[in-house]
């Protein structure tokens, strides 16, 4: 296996760990009812985050390691798809129709808002810093 390969594994596998920690970490710290606050703030701030990398990195070139290690590693450590479906259907479960409505609302509409607003902010932090690179 190449060695940049190598280096991009290790870079999503430590970024992973930190995500995931730090998921938990908000997941304990938010866990005080039955509405999934903690999941909701993970991935609305995680896809800012991912969004504003993804501007800031389509600018730049930058060392895929340092990429796929932010980006894979720590944003897709952090966000959570899965439970956003648990949490879903806990909620749906439980016949609790407008909390399950506003939180599949929140999460979708505003994590795709937040990526968008952190993909601008991205562009336009990488074009304030200069060295612009030409995309082909």
């Amino acid at each position: 296996m190449k060695i940049s390969v190598m280096k991009n594994i290790g870079a999503v596998a430590a970024g992973g760990a930190i995500g995931t920690l730090l998921r938990y970490y908000v997941n304990l710290y938010l866990l005080t009812s039955s509405f999934p606050m903690g999941t909701l703030i993970e991935n609305i701030t995680g896809s800012f985050a991912l969004g504003a990398l993804t501007g800031w990195f389509l600018s730049r070139q930058r060392r895929e390691w340092l990429r796929v290690g932010l980006g894979v590693g720590i944003c897709g450590g952090f966000t959570t798809m899965s439970t956003l479906a648990a949490d879903s259907t806990a909620l749906l479960l439980e016949a609790q129709w407008l909390p399950a409505f506003l939180y599949l609302l929140l999460s979708v509409f505003g994590g795709v808002m937040s990526a968008l607003a952190g993909l601008l902010l991205g562009q336009k932090l990488a074009a304030k810093r200069g060295r612009e690179v030409k995309l082909n």
